[in-house]
């Protein structure tokens, strides 16, 4: 099985690295799916975008994702967020609350969330 190295890295500290099989995230040009092999591209992302990773394991890494840049060269994928958050780390009520409640930025940051961790299961 075809596979690539992946860094997951927000401003203030690294989200997950890794080896796996694609990156889908939200750039300011559409979605955009990546395998091994890609060729070179940098793309920027969305505010309040999503960024799923399929590990070599299977596993699904979700994250919502706050601007920045993703970066495929021949060395692999770099997701580098000038803020993120994991799925597992968001607290979905809190998000969809905020969602309610709270000014159009914060609601842009909120819908992320609850998308990632939507996106997740």
């Amino acid at each position: 099985m075809a596979e690539m190295t992946v860094q997951l890295v927000a401003v203030e500290r690294r989200l997950w690295s890794g080896t796996a099989t694609s990156v889908v995230a939200q750039t300011t040009e559409g979605e955009i799916g990546i395998l091994p092999g890609h060729e070179p591209v940098l793309g920027q992302l969305v505010e309040g975008g999503v960024v799923r990773i399929r590990t070599t394991d299977g596993e699904l890494v979700t994250a919502a994702v706050h601007g920045g840049f993703l970066s495929v060269t021949g060395d692999g994928v770099s997701v580098l967020a000038e803020d993120a958050e994991l799925a597992g780390e968001i607290d979905i009520e809190q998000a969809r609350q905020k969602l309610q409640d709270a000014d159009e930025a914060e609601r842009a940051r909120a819908a992320a969330q609850v998308r990632a961790v939507e996106q997740s299961a």
